[in-house]
């Protein structure tokens, strides 16, 4: 499992809609994109990573009330064991009338290789 996989279902789980990168299909009243932000090895033995620290940004995008939406999404991630770094208020959008806010989140899974 790695963020993308499972932030993905755990928006899906959620019943709103989730692309990684862009969302492709008709864009619904609410809906999130996954962008991976980045991964480093930060905890090390013997020379070799241990864990990686995978981070990415969740960002979500409302036409209404984004509020209860955004408190549903930080209660998953945290159940989750997510960390989240940043939430932030991008803006409204007016010329498609979507609210834009943005949580980065990270998390550690075992070093592959």
């Amino acid at each position: 499992m790695n963020i993308l996989e499972e932030t993905t279902a755990l928006i899906a789980a959620l019943g709103i809609p989730a692309e990684t990168g862009v969302f492709t299909d008709t864009a619904p009243e609410t809906y999130i994109v996954v962008t991976p932000l980045a991964d480093t090895y930060q905890l090390f033995s013997d020379d070799r990573p241990g864990w990686e620290t995978q981070e990415a940004r969740l960002s979500l995008y409302s036409r209404g009330n984004y509020l209860t939406i955004k408190k549903e999404v930080l209660t998953s991630l945290f159940a989750a064991g997510f960390t989240v770094t940043q939430r932030l208020y991008i803006g409204h959008e007016d010329d498609t009338g979507y609210h834009h806010y943005a949580i980065d989140i990270a998390k550690l899974y075992p070093a592959e290789g």
